[in-house]
């Protein structure tokens, strides 16, 4: 019995018809770059997610770059970020000159700790950026009141979160939609993933859009007009075809995550030294990863005996990014070393079977 942390070949496997007739249709037509489905995907994507402009680039750590370029931050203005997520998130703000600054996240959720969030606060503070971790929103009532109260743009991440939506005073919103920018990954892992990169940047603001299209387009509007200093950035149309067909799936995609999640957590709720997920009652929960946090029990020793039964795992993250050599700076951040040394993540995916969790299930229980 194989297992693995994703199983992509099974996922394809099952719309391989109509993969392969989307592939062959951009061949055919040999509209790679800006082909008509590019459009056509994004404009299926804005209606998913609910947000008025989806502007497709070649990645996720390029939307968080052309969105912060599209905000018209300088050097030295200061940008707040999770200390407990991926590298990108903090890679892009000091690309461009702009100064990361790392605060905690909550022990519960794993989201940035919104009171660490304020007291971070500075003169010089122009911008946020809420990681929705694992698949789950941060608490972005709290976020967008705070930043409303200091004129603080905000950039979500929602790279690992794509189709969870949120209570934003009592209106359901999708992840991505609420602040000034939202960005996202299609990396082929994540809950929406092409076979390739890709990524892509939400607004509802009308000038913005039109200002991160430009940057993504070598910051031209007319061509060999170039209004401002841009990249070049495009999902490319055989991504887009790809992309196009598998949003028709992504609800149910979803669904199958939280099964996988729910089984679980029935199998862990109980036990001491295994916590499960806590499930934000403000956000639906899209189990990108189902990470446990681990007491009284050696985690790495836990991971090898999984390894060594053919059950992959993996710890998102090992090290904070303040004791990373290119990000290491003053701070104080406990919960973050401490998760990093508790984390596990198990084998999360829309085809994991009954059979296959069961053998994750009860591995894991003959060590713990």
């Amino acid at each position: 019995m194989s297992i693995q942390m994703v199983d992509l070949k099974g996922q394809y496997l099952k719309i391989s018809n109509e993969i392969n007739e989307a592939i062959q249709e951009v061949i055919d037509s040999t509209t790679f770059i800006n082909g008509p489905r590019v459009k056509q995907f994004a404009q299926n994507l804005e209606s998913y997610v609910g947000v008025k402009h989806v502007i497709p680039c070649a990645n996720g750590t390029d939307a968080l770059q052309v969105a912060f370029m599209a905000l018209n931050l300088k050097p030295g203005d200061e940008v707040i970020v999770p200390c407990f997520t991926y590298v990108a998130t903090a890679e892009v703000i000091a690309l461009l000159g702009l100064v990361p600054v790392l605060v905690d996240v909550d022990s519960k959720t794993f989201q940035i700790d919104t009171t660490a969030f304020e007291s971070a606060i500075t003169a010089k503070t122009k911008a946020v950026v809420p990681v929705h971790l694992f698949g789950q929103c941060a608490d972005m009532e709290t976020i967008l009141s705070i930043c409303k109260q200091h004129n603080i743009y905000v950039v979500e991440d929602t790279a690992q979160a794509i189709g969870a939506n949120y209570t934003l005073n009592g209106e359901v919103r999708g992840a991505g939609t609420m602040g000034h920018f939202g960005t996202t990954s299609f990396f082929p892992s994540k809950n929406l993933g092409c076979y390739g990169d890709g990524g892509a940047i939400f607004t509802n603001d009308d000038d913005l859009a039109e200002k991160a299209r430009m940057i993504c387009n070598h910051g031209q509007k007319k061509k060999y007009y170039h209004s401002v200093v841009g990249v070049n950035s495009r999902l490319d149309t055989v991504q887009a075809a790809i992309l196009d067909v598998k949003l028709k799936y992504l609800d149910e995609y979803s669904a199958a995550r939280q099964q996988v999640a729910n089984r679980y957590d029935e199998a862990f709720a109980n036990h001491p030294a295994l916590e499960i997920p806590y499930r934000d009652l403000k956000s639906t929960h899209v189990f990108h990863q189902y990470t446990l946090k681990i007491h009284d029990l050696n985690r790495d020793a836990l991971k090898q005996h999984l390894a060594d039964n053919g059950i992959p795992s993996m710890v998102y993250y090992p090290v904070p990014l303040n004791e990373q050599e290119a990000y290491k700076g003053v701070g104080n951040f406990p919960v973050t070393d401490d998760l990093c040394t508790r984390v596990l993540s198990l084998p999360m995916s829309t085809e994991l079977t009954i059979d296959q969790q069961q053998k994750v299930i009860e591995t894991l229980l003959n060590f713990a």
